[in-house]
């Protein structure tokens, strides 16, 4: 794979080791072998199940997505059990078209990248492998479309439309025309959007906004200089901790974030302390029992002040790397005063642990709060003095303010970031921040839509940190609009009543000030 499609989707092959090396898997086989009598084959089908229904029932998306990891995995296994050869893509011939229920890694292994012209599944979301590896192979792909394995024979022409989601059978020439300019067109939006990357992120009357980049590790390093960040404003690092069967050490953990923290310096780092539970649970993470909500139970910070070896542990990694560059703390989930303090207790002593041993760090490394839970959000005013920045991570803050489970497709339809609930909460955090002298970030889905950046701009946010392809479109808006616009377009949003009304307005503004290069597909 690494000589197909490069080292970075290589590494998605490291996680398939891991899951053949996972102990819990293993061991559970054999349990299963003693407990039913059954053959070897049935028995690792049996639990490999287990586990990609408990992958599947994830709230987060990306790890939603890993079961697909390991049901790659064990189909890969169950067919060397069985002595069947697993078919090969590699046999495609000329250029084509893959339509498939779902790609896996082992599928797109043996893609060839000049045979390949487009990919469309039955299944899977955007961080799913089939994008991941669309985006690498620059193709157009469309996931999620349910039935069009079952519509589609080999030999039929598609035309596969990425922007809109669409997938057309046998298209007319008069189609094929209009596409045609369709795909000029999009290639010149990309390249004077891609233009404005190494351009400050400044309004057109010389509003200021940081531009930051989410990232899960050093794998991502390529892609923070490409697309001009400035700096990291999210480092989840609970990455290293669900990729094997037991916990990093710190020295492990200080690897890891030394080497963001050196290549970006002078630029922050805002590494976020561990965020397990919830969704982001293995059995190896001591927990003990099933939760009836997870989301609102045994996670984030409850996990790591219950945990408070393992969380100093982290802290003390984080501490070290700071020695190397501009790093700052933030504690995840924090739902009020006490949790906060206790944290910030833990902190001080991993900091006399490394005096102890004189190892350098920067004593005044800055430390701050997420703002995901309600509770922090009408409580900003007592966290303020204790800390020395918030970050809004919207995703949960809206699912939380709204009582919306995002995956839950009969509700999915009321996860609104233009409610006026959410917005106001958002406003609120922001000037509380400001009351109180501490800057505000926003890191959740918001930060990194184009139709929500003048708002956030004009409620006073600092930061925004996005996926690091996300920034020039946001970067090639803000240097298109005017501070004053952003405040006259923020005071009508404030005013509405109905979602629907503020995403007209919102889509209206961008419309007006993206002009000729305004993309259709941007907040659908």
């Amino acid at each position: 794979m690494a000589e197909r499609l490069g080292e970075k989707e290589a590494q998605i092959l490291d996680a398939h080791l891991l899951v053949l090396d996972d102990n819990a898997l293993i061991e559970e086989t054999i349990h299963e072998l003693k407990e039913t009598g059954h053959n070897i084959d049935s028995c690792f089908h049996t639990v490999a199940q287990r586990y990609i229904e408990a992958f599947d029932k994830m709230e987060d998306e990306y790890l939603r997505e890993r079961a697909a990891d390991i049901r790659d995995v064990a189909r890969r296994v169950l067919h060397e059990l069985l002595g069947h050869s697993a078919a090969s893509l590699a046999r495609l011939g000329g250029h084509r078209i893959v339509v498939a229920q779902d790609l896996v890694p082992s599928d797109t292994a043996s893609l060839e990248r000049d045979s390949v012209l487009g990919i469309a599944t039955d299944t899977g979301s955007r961080t799913s492998h089939a994008v991941i590896m669309a985006r690498s192979l620059q193709v157009p792909a469309v996931v999620g479309l349910h039935d069009a394995t079952t519509k589609l024979d080999n030999g039929d022409h598609v035309l596969v439309d990425g922007y809109e989601g669409l997938v057309i059978v046998n298209p007319s020439d008069q189609t094929l025309f209009r596409y045609g300019k369709i795909e000029a067109r999009q290639r010149d939006i990309r390249h004077a959007i891609e233009a404005v990357i190494p351009l400050p992120a400044e309004t057109k009357d010389g509003a200021r906004i940081n531009l930051r980049a989410n990232v899960s590790g050093p794998e991502e390093l390529d892609e923070i200089r490409r697309f001009g960040a400035e700096g990291v404003g999210l480092y989840r690092t609970e990455g290293l901790f669900i990729r094997r069967d037991r916990f990093p050490d710190e020295e492990e953990q200080y690897q890891a974030y030394k080497q963001v923290v050196e290549a970006l310096s002078p630029q922050p780092v805002v590494i976020r302390t561990l965020d397990l539970g919830g969704d982001k649970r293995l059995s190896a993470f001591h927990f003990t029992h099933e939760e009836d909500n997870p989301f609102m139970g045994f996670r984030a910070i409850r996990f790591c002040l219950e945990h408070p070896d393992t969380f100093r542990e982290q802290l003390r990694a984080i501490l070290r790397a700071s020695a190397h560059g501009q790093v700052r703390i933030m504690y995840p989930m924090i739902s009020g005063l006490q949790e906060l303090i206790q944290a910030n207790l833990l902190l001080d002593q991993a900091k006399r642990e490394l005096r102890a041993s004189q190892t350098p760090f920067d004593a005044d490394i800055a430390v701050g709060s997420m703002i995901e839970i309600p509770s922090a959000a009408w409580t900003a005013d007592q966290l303020a003095p204790h800390c020395s920045f918030f970050s809004i991570g919207t995703n949960d803050l809206i699912q939380y303010l709204l009582a919306v489970d995002r995956v839950n497709d009969r509700v999915a339809h009321l996860y609104e970031p233009a409610h006026p609930a959410v917005l106001r909460a958002i406003q609120h955090i922001i000037a509380t921040a400001r009351q109180f002298g501490l800057t505000t970030s926003i890191c959740g889905e918001m930060g990194g839509d184009p139709l929500f950046t003048p708002v956030l701009l004009a409620m006073g946010a600092d930061d925004l940190s996005l996926a690091p392809s996300g920034l020039p479109d946001v970067k090639y808006l803000l240097r298109n609009i005017k501070l004053d616009d952003a405040k006259e377009l923020t005071a009508k949003v404030l005013q509405q009543s109905d979602p629907k009304n503020t995403l007209a307005l919102l889509r209206q503004f961008y419309l007006k000030h993206m002009g000729s290069l305004a993309r259709a597909d941007v907040g659908a």
